[in-house]
């Protein structure tokens, strides 16, 4: 793990109320799946090419269209307030500072028209699929007014899994819990409890509904298979995201890390794939974008930083990810992100 990260999950967990500690920190059933993330990538070794000129190091490039300055994003995570007074909009400035991109949660704590319009630069919303499919399709109608780029549609949640850690309730007020759950249009709606759960009956016929609804490329968050990869795309998809939930969701799935090659081979070319899950610094990222991914998001170190520092903490933690990821290819041979490939790795 990079320092820095290190020192922001030191100083949030010194600061924050346990409970928040344990809702962020936690896994499903015996965190199995939570616990190998990191280790995956670490597994992987490299075979650096020698005699290139490094002197200059380029890791810009585009997501979807969009240009960002480093291939590493921030990844959804909900109710922001909880580690920072300012919330999503803190999250916000730091993405921004540091010319990357954040993924807004349909869990946030801040509306999504606030963020879209503090909004300087790309962001991206995250939509559960919701027993009220009123209620999804309001907040992607929401999303897309208020100027995000994507709708990332989470596809490995028919249920939320419990977490053994989290035994307390979370000290968030109600109208926090509930900013983008309470539609403008109806605020009193009777049955918005039952309709924000996640409805399991969902397929993937829901990818096209969203894509045609919203007029935005729809990235599907979630994936761990090739055939599955194959499926989403020929569903309406733009792009995938090989993601394990941050072992939150199906205990003993499969690391990302180990995950990742066969979504990239599935797709072939099709689309862009993203990758989340133990991303923590510059070699897990190169290792990550040889083997085929477009970028990669981090969760949890994010939430970290918020609290560590709120939003110059946040760009601190992106610029250094990146700059961590220019020193890796400096030393591996490669002077851009074109130069990462299968051949890097044993």
């Amino acid at each position: 793990m990079l320092p820095l990260l290190a020192e922001h999950e030191a100083l949030a967990r010194r600061s924050l109320d346990p409970v928040v500690v344990d809702y962020i920190g936690a896994g499903s059933a015996d965190e199995i799946t939570l616990g190998e993330a990191e280790a995956a990538w670490g597994r992987l070794r490299f075979r650096p090419r020698v005699l290139r000129d490094v002197a200059h190091v380029e890791v810009g490039t585009t997501v979807l269209g969009a240009p960002v300055r480093s291939p590493v994003l921030v990844a959804p995570t909900a109710w922001h307030s909880l580690v920072h007074p300012d919330g999503e909009l803190a999250m916000r400035r730091g993405t921004a500072q540091a010319g990357s991109l954040m993924v807004l949660s349909t869990r946030s704590s801040t509306p999504i028209e606030a963020v879209g319009r503090a909004a300087d630069g790309p962001w991206w919303f995250q939509s559960y699929l919701m027993a009220d499919r009123d209620l999804t399709a309001d907040l992607v109608d929401r999303a897309a007014r208020a100027g995000a780029w994507a709708i990332v549609v989470t596809g490995d949640t028919p249920y939320v899994a419990p977490k053994r850690r989290v035994t307390a309730p979370l000290p968030l007020p109600e109208a926090a819990r509930r900013a983008n759950l309470v539609g403008p249009a109806d605020p009193d709606r009777p049955d918005l409890e039952a309709g924000s759960v996640q409805d399991p009956s969902m397929t993937l016929s829901a990818i096209g509904w969203i894509a045609a609804r919203s007029s935005l490329p729809v990235v599907v968050k979630g994936v761990l298979r090739g055939d599955d990869a194959r499926a989403c795309l020929d569903a309406g998809a733009s792009a995938i995201l090989v993601s394990n939930h941050g072992g939150r969701q199906l205990d003993r799935a499969v690391a990302t890390a180990d995950a990742l090659a066969e979504v990239v081979d599935a797709v072939g070319g099709r689309a862009e794939v993203y990758v989340d899950g133990g991303v923590r610094d510059g070699l897990s990222t190169m290792a990550a974008l040889a083997i085929g991914a477009r970028a990669v998001l981090v969760g949890r170190p994010a939430l970290w930083a918020l609290a560590a520092g709120g939003s110059d903490a946040v760009s601190d933690l992106l610029v250094g990810l990146s700059e961590d990821l220019a020193a890796a290819m400096a030393l591996a041979g490669a002077a851009n992100l074109a130069a990462l490939d299968r051949q890097l790795l044993r």
